[in-house]
C-alpha cells in the first residue's frame, strides 16, 4: 500500500486543492498572510501524513508526523475561521470546509492510537 491510497490521504489532498480554488478569491493583500497560511497548512496535513508513512516501521516517529498532520489540520481549521470572519467565505462552505476539517481530524487520531494497524512496527 502506498500513502497516497490512504483514505485520510486523499481527503487532506481534496481539501488542500478545494482551499487553493476557493482562495484564488481573496483580496491580493491578503497574498502573504492568509492565503499563503491556509494554503501551507492545508498542504502540510498532506505531507506530513506521506513522510509519517515512510518512516512507519518506526512507530515512534510515524505517530509524530501524524501528531504533525493533526496540528497542521487544526492550524487550516482556525485560518478557514478567519476566512469566515473577514467575509471570504460564506457560512456554507465554511461549513462544509470545517466539517471535512474535523474529518480529517478524526481520521488521523485513529490512526495514531492504532499505528499497527497502518503497518507500524509494534514497539
Amino acid at each position: 500500500m502506498d500513502y497516497r491510497d490512504l483514505i485520510v490521504y486523499k481527503k487532506a489532498f481534496k481539501l488542500a486543492m478545494r482551499i487553493f480554488e476557493i482562495s484564488k478569491n481573496f483580496p491580493r493583500e491578503e497574498k502573504f498572510s492568509l492565503t499563503d497560511q491556509i494554503r501551507r497548512s492545508s498542504r502540510s496535513t498532506c505531507t506530513n501524513i506521506g513522510e509519517g508513512y515512510r518512516k512507519r516501521r518506526f512507530p515512534a516517529h510515524f505517530v509524530s508526523k501524524l501528531s504533525d498532520s493533526d496540528m497542521e489540520n487544526t492550524e487550516t481549521q482556525v485560518w478557514l475561521s478567519f476566512s469566515l470572519a473577514c467575509k471570504y467565505i460564506d457560512e456554507v462552505i465554511f461549513n462544509e470546509l470545517d466539517q471535512e476539517v474535523v474529518e480529517i481530524g478524526r481520521l488521523l487520531n485513529y490512526m495514531m492510537e492504532n499505528p499497527e494497524k497502518f503497518g507500524a512496527s509494534k514497539a
